[in-house]
């Protein structure tokens, strides 16, 4: 019989860190507005105080009292800068603290309540969200101030000399190109930065942890220079980062100061009428000031947007480590819900091209059927267990699951429940250990689950990272538990009853005979208890 083809979809992409701040300060985007309008409008007293200066001066050529109302205008625009500037950062800190509280709010929700506790994650915390402020704050509304700004500067300058503003157009190309060089530079060396302090950061927490155990190993020194070296690399990637940040400013100044050179040059030699083509404009000394006044303005928003590159790049490189999965979607079933069969076809099992562990293995199991696989240590039984979960490679032949190929899926443990020999335990309670199966079940499911299992009623009993509060037994009842909790038409499990006395064996037996119920069932032991309870027994 031919095995269709089956469809595996791709797994979601995760979010670019542009896409994650985008989502990150979606809930504030009218304060970025606000804030982005504020430094737009910086343009019109930069205009006022740039006019005012000229009409004063041709003002006093004049009569002096005729300067004094564009002096006064030039006094009232600086005055209004500083104004619309103080409430630019006004509105920017506001933003960078609320999107800062809401990302440190998920976090800790994420640590504490979800019990993802790590040494990266606490950097995250304190590191990562503090790299939002300044985005927030500086980048965010200088990126709308950066786009608009300079355009309508070239237009006020264009109403006095459209020569002048042609070359302040032409100039700000390569100013733009330089950014954007600078910026693609930056960004892989800004994530490597902040990832080199992240390793720094855990493993710093993590030998903390085991500092007894260092302490009785005699470690202390290999500890160190371990540390050591974590701390050089971060202070050669921060150096990294430095320096392209420093070679990056000169080159914007640099282009900068060509430009404003540029304009100073074409209005003098138009004053003094000794331009070497002819200029389809003549300056008087009014225009010409007013123009040479706007020229550094027209780069000004642009400098200040690259003087806050680097913190889009800190915010991008932290973002990251900031993401929290909000829901984990199960896996699309390729094999059904209901209980399939399970065909074995000249299986070989082999690890990095060494002797096989299985070869020539055939077998067929039916839909619902408990199978007992035994035999000596190292005769395979786990290794056919982790083949249908993807851990173990296969060598040769073909596993047929149902109408799936495993040479084609790669591997099927998103429908499967396994339960193994050491079970994974995180930080929190009973109950969050158990869900960890399917972080989508009910409290109810997860109470069923506990009470299938023999585990304990009480599911808000503490539970540290070492599995401190659960005994040996209680351990492998939590993998059956999550077992029981999947629903998975597959049940894998690796020596459930391994080190447990004759009473508490029996009591884990009907826990495993109520959890088989009604899947494809592969149990790999020694225990003859166990063996008896399957409908199929396979000796390796």
């Amino acid at each position: 019989m031919t095995a269709a083809p089956i469809a595996v979809p791709s797994p979601a992409l995760p979010l670019s860190p542009t896409t994650w701040l985008n989502q990150a300060g979606r809930p504030w985007r009218r304060l970025i507005l606000v804030a982005g309008l504020a430094a737009v409008a910086d343009v019109l007293p930069a205009i006022g105080f740039a006019a005012g200066l000229a009409l004063t001066l041709t003002g006093l050529e004049r009569l002096p009292a005729a300067a004094l109302p564009w002096l006064m205008l030039a006094l009232v625009s600086l005055v209004v800068r500083g104004l619309l500037g103080q409430a630019s950062v006004v509105i920017g800190a506001r933003l960078g603290r609320a999107v800062k509280t809401g990302a440190r709010a998920r976090l800790l929700h994420d640590l504490f309540g979800r019990g993802r506790r790590s040494g990266d994650r606490m950097t995250a915390l304190v590191e990562g969200v503090e790299a939002l402020d300044d985005y927030f704050t500086r980048f965010a509304p200088l990126r709308l101030a950066a786009g608009l700004s300079p355009f309508l500067l070239i237009a006020a300058a264009a109403v006095a000399s459209p020569v002048s503003a042609g070359i302040l157009l032409f100039t700000l190309a390569p100013f733009i190109l330089g950014m954007a060089l600078a910026g693609t530079a930056a960004a892989g060396e800004s994530r490597r930065q902040f990832q080199a302090l992240e390793r720094l950061s855990g493993l710093f927490v993590d030998r903390i942890r085991a500092l007894p155990a260092l302490l009785a190993f005699e470690a202390v020194d290999r500890t160190t220079a371990e540390i050591a070296t974590a701390s050089n690399d971060l202070e050669r990637r921060t150096a990294r980062v430095m320096r392209i940040a420093f070679l990056s400013s000169g080159v914007l100044e640099f282009f900068s100061a060509l430009s404003v050179a540029l304009i100073a040059v074409y209005c003098g030699f138009n004053l003094l009428r000794l331009l070497p083509f002819p200029a389809p404009e003549t300056l008087d000394l009014g225009r010409a000031f007013f123009v040479l006044a706007l020229a550094p303005e027209v780069y000004a928003p642009l400098r200040r947007l690259a003087a806050a590159y680097h913190d889009r790049q800190a915010a991008e490189a932290a973002a990251p480590s900031l993401a929290t999965p909000e829901a984990i979607q199960a896996a699309p079933s390729v094999i059904g819900h209901a209980a399939p069969a399970i065909r074995f076809r000249d299986v070989a099992i082999a690890y990095d091209g060494g002797p096989a562990v299985i070869d020539g293995f055939d077998f067929d199991i039916r839909p619902a059927q408990i199978v007992a696989l035994i035999g000596a240590s190292g005769a395979g039984k786990s290794s056919l267990l982790h083949l249908l979960l993807g851990l173990a490679p296969l060598s040769r032949g073909e596993v047929e699951v149902g109408e799936a190929r495993l040479s084609a899926c790669g591997d099927l443990a998103g429908q499967i429940a396994w339960a193994g020999q050491h079970p994974i335990v995180v930080p929190g309670t009973l109950g969050r250990n158990i869900a960890l199966a399917d972080p989508t079940a009910c409290q109810t499911r997860v109470a069923i689950a506990a009470k299938a299992a023999g585990l304990p009623a009480d599911l808000t009993r503490a539970i540290d990272e070492r599995g401190g509060g659960l005994s040996g037994g209680e351990r492998r009842r939590l993998g059956l538990a999550r077992a029981f909790l999947k629903r998975a038409p597959i049940l894998l499990l690796d020596e459930p009853t391994a080190n447990l006395d004759p009473a508490a064996e029996a009591a884990m037996l009907d826990a495993i005979r109520q959890t088989a119920r009604g899947r494809t069932t592969l149990i790999a032991t020694h225990s003859p208890a166990v063996a008896a309870l399957a409908d199929r027994v396979v000796q390796l």
